[in-house]
């Protein structure tokens, strides 16, 4: 009796204390683009005693349903998400990588049935197998006329790889054109080739959040997020609470941003 009514207590500080932080951040204080890299599924499932890293990754997939309702009600205008990069694809093992494209893929198709949220994948497609990129293409075309929260799936990306996609891409359009590499050289710049990555004509990320206490980027959107803040906590990706991210935005908040000044 006294452990349940001590559960009861907590739970209602907790409650009180997300009411006070989600009272106190004010639209203008909110971030336009958040990017986050969910991490610690495997080790959410291990430290479970569970039979295999997809029941971790089924819960962090759940809890990217939430993770976007709680941008979405707080006004954030693009997310992305980081579930699977290249490098995965090559590290893990076949069994693994089949539980996530399922994974993935079933997370794509709810989302695209949710709300009025519009996905986009942003990744390189060619390492992925046909029936993921099928069902991510279908998500896409389902919620290309929706104005809601714009979710970016990062799936099969790498930021080095990224950069290089862009300028293949801008040095075949220079040569369609009949333009030179030294005129392509006089005039590349940054905006150019920013608006060739998979996310060209997006903002960058103002925050970047990464769960599991890892602090490091992983080859995520390693141009786009130049000048972005980030924010490492140390909850397991299954494990996030509200809370967790509305300390995170209250901490960008608090952040003078100089943009690499």
């Amino acid at each position: 009796m006294k452990n349940t009514q001590q559960r009861i207590g907590r739970g209602l500080l907790y409650n009180l204390y997300q009411k006070r932080l989600r009272r106190d951040l004010s639209p203008e204080m909110m971030p336009h683009h958040v990017a986050m890299i969910i991490d610690g599924n495997r080790r959410w499932a291990k430290q479970l005693g569970l039979a295999t890293a997809a029941h971790g990754h089924r819960a962090g997939a759940a809890k990217m349903r939430e993770f976007l309702t709680w941008c979405d009600d707080l006004g954030i205008e693009v997310v992305t998400l980081y579930l699977l990069s290249s490098d995965n694809l090559q590290n893990r093992s076949d069994a693994e990588i089949s539980d996530l494209i399922e994974i993935i893929a079933d997370l794509a198709d709810d989302l695209s049935r949710y709300r009025d949220w519009r996905i986009k994948h942003v990744g390189n497609s060619s390492c992925l197998p046909d029936q993921l990129t099928a069902v991510l293409d279908a998500a896409e075309h389902r919620t290309a006329g929706k104005k809601g929260l714009h979710i970016n799936l990062a799936v099969g990306y790498g930021g080095r790889t990224e950069i290089v996609d862009a300028m293949r891409e801008i040095v075949r359009e220079h040569q369609n054109d009949g333009r030179s590499l030294e005129e392509l050289a006089d005039t590349l710049t940054p905006d150019m080739i920013g608006e060739h990555l998979y996310t060209g004509g997006q903002p960058d990320p103002d925050l970047v959040i990464r769960t599991s206490g890892e602090q490091r980027l992983s080859d995520f959107m390693l141009w786009q997020s130049a000048h972005s803040e980030f924010y490492f906590m140390e909850a397991l990706g299954p494990d996030l609470r509200e809370v967790d991210f509305l300390r995170a935005v209250r901490d960008y908040a608090g952040r003078s941003r100089r943009f690499g000044g």
